[in-house]
């Protein structure tokens, strides 16, 4: 085992024995030999291409297949060995459609027959190479991003959003990583190339969500709780919980969001039913204490799962989420978490938490932008924060709570993602009616926050880097590599990010996104604040 895509990473290098995560050694073998199988199918189809033939069915398990390695997505070995089987499958299918005939051992391999020998197979397809330790990091950060691509395609897919672009450059990068006589500008390209790709996975997402549910609205949410039957939702997928929300309609039960799913309050074709009642929770690495001490259902989408082996009867999984035990619902009929519900004792009496503020996506912030930039113009907005990203249990992320309190209330702050956990019920006021602290929404919504930028550049005439705004993140997994190639890939410089840089960033790798981006590391909110407004 060699896991070192998420922050939380063992001793700063790599987790070798157990993911940090919760992830087993077998599980991390599969894992990585899912990717090497993936490979494969990938050489061909990108074959295939250059001939003018595409397979949607077999571009869409790509990226589930993908998306299934993302950290605290699937944790269920039998899964991975159905991944497998089927990659391989399909890439027999892709190389008698393509013509072609690659020699190397991800085009050629077999699955072995039997669970431990497909693990000893992983085992030998380690991402832990001998490659040289440059070439290694670049085509692990591309890598690592092409899962965040992957994520946000299969989410807007779902949605009824595709663009082939997005599958030839999966096709594309998973083949050229699998190159030895790839050199280091090529690499560079690349993952710059997978921060474009990423920008139009997240553009179809977001026509996904917008086109099906509406442009979200200032909405206030509960932090508390009505007395009733429950069920909790978390994850990032909205159609599961539209679905959930239609499913359980006039049973008497309460639908809860939790962790990324705050932000979908805003939403007009959510926000229509009664039972949609508020937040419960905070982010994805406190679910172990705040899922068992929910009276209800748990239903979690997309990834963000932990070990629930304290509630393994209330859990249940949706699309590629997987642990061993819990109970899976592959074809969306939710009744099973449904009567689970029923069956509990839901909370006891209403409570009051006080309530947050959200649904400030591009359209919402920028029909106020007149207001905005009068202000600017009038010097009473001297600058904006973007501080959001990745939340998670690792030390040093009180940073981003003490860097919010010290922001002066000239500023305004906006964010995005479970990073916004660390401040999200902090009362910062407002400057001219316009609120301080802004929420757009999901790491899914990146989207929205350049637009923003890229629109309040318009306005002053002038590019993004010279408007007075400073992006401040926090990174955990790897749809937020993505993210950050897409800010590289759109020339953005001067990112702060925290709390740690990625183990799998070289020196020289830091050196060239350092002279050519400026991108740095987080260092104390007094000495970071200082060196932003001076």
């Amino acid at each position: 085992m060699f896991c070192q895509q998420c922050e939380q990473t063992a001793k700063g290098i790599a987790c070798t024995t157990m993911g940090v995560c919760g992830k087993k050694e077998e599980v991390a073998d599969l894992q990585d030999l899912l990717i090497h199988a993936v490979q494969g199918l990938c050489l061909y189809s990108d074959a295939a291409r250059k001939k003018g033939i595409t397979d949607p069915a077999t571009s869409l398990f790509i990226c589930e297949a993908i998306f299934s390695t993302l950290t605290n997505v699937n944790f269920d070995p039998e899964r991975f060995v159905a991944l497998i089987n089927k990659t391989v499958e399909l890439r027999e299918a892709m190389k008698a459609k393509s013509g072609a005939d690659f020699n190397v051992p991800a085009a050629t391999f077999t699955p072995a027959a039997d669970f431990q020998g497909l693990v000893e197979q992983g085992k030998a397809h380690s991402l832990n190479t001998d490659e040289n330790e440059d070439i290694k990091s670049l085509k692990h950060i591309t890598l690592f991003g092409l899962k965040g691509v992957a994520a946000y395609a299969d989410h807007a897919r779902i949605l009824g959003q595709e663009d082939d672009a997005v599958y030839a450059y999966i096709d594309e990068a998973m083949a050229t990583i699998l190159r030895d006589d790839v050199q280091l500008d090529e690499l560079v390209a690349l993952a710059l190339k997978c921060g474009e790709a990423n920008l139009k996975a997240m553009e179809l997402l977001d026509s996904g969500n917008t086109g099906k549910y509406g442009h979200p609205v200032p909405t206030e949410v509960p932090l508390g709780a009505k007395k009733g039957k429950a069920i909790l939702v978390s994850g990032h997928d909205l159609q599961d919980l539209e679905l959930i929300l239609k499913q359980s309609e006039g049973k008497g039960i309460n639908v809860y969001t939790h962790g990324e799913m705050l932000p979908c309050h805003g939403y007009p074709e959510l926000k229509k039913y009664d039972h949609f009642y508020g937040h419960y929770g905070t982010a994805w690495q406190n679910q172990k204490k705040e899922f068992a001490e929910f009276p209800g259902a748990v239903v979690m989408t997309t990834n963000c799962i932990q070990d629930p082996k304290a509630y393994m009867d209330s859990i249940f999984t949706s699309g590629l989420v997987g642990w061993p035990g819990v109970t899976h619902l592959g074809d969306k009929d939710f009744s099973p978490a449904i009567d689970k519900a029923l069956a509990m004792d839901g909370f006891s009496e209403d409570t009051d938490k006080g309530s947050v503020m959200v649904g400030f996506a591009r359209n919402a912030v920028l029909g106020v932008a007149d207001k905005v930039i009068e202000a600017v113009k009038n010097k009473d907005i001297r600058h904006f924060f973007l501080v959001g990203g990745c939340d998670g249990a690792k030390t040093g992320r009180n940073y981003y709570t003490e860097f919010v309190e010290q922001i002066p209330t000239d500023c305004m702050v906006l964010t995005l993602a479970c990073g916004k956990f660390r401040f999200f019920d902090k009362k910062l006021g407002d400057i001219g009616g316009i609120p301080r602290l802004l929420d757009i929404g999901q790491c899914n919504d990146a989207y929205s926050a350049i637009q923003i930028a890229v629109a309040l550049a318009g306005a002053f005439d002038c590019d993004v880097n010279d408007l007075p705004l400073s992006m401040v993140l926090s990174w955990y997994e790897q749809k937020a590599v993505a993210i950050l190639l897409t800010l590289l890939h759109l020339g953005i410089k001067d990112i702060r990010l925290g709390p740690s840089l990625p183990a799998f960033i070289t020196p020289n790798v830091l050196n060239v996104l350092v002279e050519n981006f400026n991108i740095m590391p987080i260092s104390t909110p007094e000495e970071d604040l200082k060196a932003i407004l001076g």
